[in-house]
């Protein structure tokens, strides 16, 4: 069972993808957001089966979703009328700052931390998503 989980923003999406096992997420690409759905196609051909895709849904830490989850919400739509792989949402609140303290630790540079921040969410989201479900 692997799982594919997006980091969408307004300039870059994280891509993240889980084991065959569906137990460890791996962040393996960052795509713009422009070409997002073509680069996203061709990604996606190069595994065996892909089972589900997770885009990671920004609220505000109240819960409320605000103009970022507008767009996407309006991303996902996108996805769910071009694939045929069943695509959901996943709160990601707090992911991304999850993620800079992460490459932080890891003692990444700012530049580095820059290219590689995006995918690293999506690793967070994914491996959040993972853990939830085998509960």
């Amino acid at each position: 069972m692997r799982i594919v989980a997006l980091d969408y923003g307004s300039k870059r999406i994280g891509v993240a993808v889980s084991d065959p096992l569906g137990l460890i997420a791996q962040p393996v690409a960052t795509l713009d957001t422009d070409q997002a759905i073509p680069q996203l196609q061709a990604l996606l051909a190069k595994y065996d089966r892909i089972d589900e895709i997770v885009v990671g849904l920004p609220k505000r830490l109240s819960g409320e979703l605000g103009p970022a989850a507008d767009k996407v919400q309006a991303f996902v739509a996108q996805l769910q009328q071009t694939l045929t792989v069943p695509v959901t949402t996943y709160d990601e609140r707090l992911t991304t700052a999850a993620a800079e303290r992460t490459l932080i630790e890891a003692g990444l540079s700012r530049q580095k931390r820059r290219q590689v921040i995006d995918r690293s969410a999506a690793a967070h989201i994914l491996q959040d998503y993972l853990d939830r479900r085998k509960k």
